[in-house]
């Protein structure tokens, strides 16, 4: 699968270095101790911006899905139909990621996921789901 590359950026180099690992990393505010996502410089909730980062679990459930039938940006043609989710993680944040693993079709609203690995040309990976078979609860 090509994909277009997301940019290395400083500010978010303790989630891409996690990525290395097979690790999925949130930021999380220390002020109101929430996870948020997607990272940036001050918490949505408190707009406290004494933050950090911890591993999240890795699992969660399908919250919607819209499966693609043309190529988006950076997607070669040759890799046919594929599922866009909004995927509700346990930590209280939704991700917007692909899943991969099976036919972009059976994917369903409160499917099961785990996090799924893309490998990118510097070693990042990039976060992708797959069906999973841990009961998780719909955020």
């Amino acid at each position: 699968m090509k994909l277009m590359e997301p940019r290395d950026d400083e500010r978010h180099e303790p989630f891409w270095t996690a990525t290395r690992e097979g690790i999925l990393m949130l930021p999380w505010c220390n002020e109101c101790d929430a996870a948020f996502w997607y990272p940036r410089p001050v918490c949505p909730r408190c707009l406290g911006d004494d933050l950090g980062w911890r591993a999240a679990e890795g699992t969660g459930v399908v919250y919607a899905v819209s499966v693609q039938h043309r190529p988006g940006t950076g997607r070669d043609v040759d890799d046919g139909p594929y599922a866009v989710a909004v995927v509700s993680l346990p930590e209280g944040v939704r991700m917007l990621t692909n899943v991969i693993g099976c036919d972009p079709g059976d994917v369903v609203v409160d499917m099961a996921v785990t996090v799924a690995w893309h490998e990118l040309s510097d070693g990042r990976q990039l976060p992708m789901f797959e069906p999973g078979s841990q009961p998780t609860t719909r955020e």
